[in-house]
């Protein structure tokens, strides 16, 4: 079965392909760079729903997108669906670097954070989405190469390390587009 996957970041679309094959051996993960549609939604999964119903349009073939970011507990959900674009820029270190400078005065007990990425599968007579949710902390200062965004200041529940610091498996078996993506392709597997 062939899967448009409605990305531009090469990231994301190396990890949706180990994961999803992983689970079902016989999806097989194409990525679409299309025109990118104007993420207008209020919801990761508004905006996931956007990106997919554009790529599905565009190609006819089942499609899906995903929206992601961090949560930040202390700071009422936030930058959530701007994560991206929490510095006014779409660089990484930047949007890290703020949002630790925002929670420089905060105590590690307050630090409570999530990473949470929803998909929206789109197929001729379908819509459906999956949401995976990772909860952690904020880490005081980024370590760790191994990922990206905020990989490198989050770490998960359960580790004593940032994301960045962890093994792409290890990533692949806990992080929240895993946990998506893992229901995803449960939900393509018994239909």
């Amino acid at each position: 079965m062939q899967l448009i996957f409605a990305t531009g970041n090469k990231h994301k679309a190396l990890e949706a392909a180990k994961i999803l094959q992983l689970a079902n051996p016989d999806i097989e993960v194409l990525t679409y760079e299309g025109p990118e549609p104007i993420e207008s939604g209020t919801t990761f999964a508004q905006n996931a729903l956007i990106k997919a119903r554009a790529a599905f349009a565009a190609t006819g073939q089942a499609a899906f997108a995903d929206d992601s970011g961090i949560a930040v507990e202390v700071m009422g959900g936030a930058p959530g669906i701007f994560s991206a674009i929490w510095s006014g820029t779409r660089d990484d270190k930047t949007n890290r670097d703020l949002l630790l400078a925002q929670l420089s005065d905060i105590p590690a007990e307050n630090r409570s954070a999530a990473f949470i990425c929803t998909i929206a599968l789109v197929e001729t007579d379908n819509e459906i989405t999956f949401t995976g949710v990772w909860p952690g902390a904020i880490s005081a200062s980024a370590a760790g190469a191994q990922g990206f965004g905020y990989d490198p200041i989050f770490i998960p529940e359960g580790f004593q390390v940032t994301a960045a610091q962890l093994e792409p498996e290890v990533q692949n078996a806990f992080s929240h587009r895993a946990i998506a993506m893992s229901q995803m392709a449960e939900y393509l597997a018994n239909r």
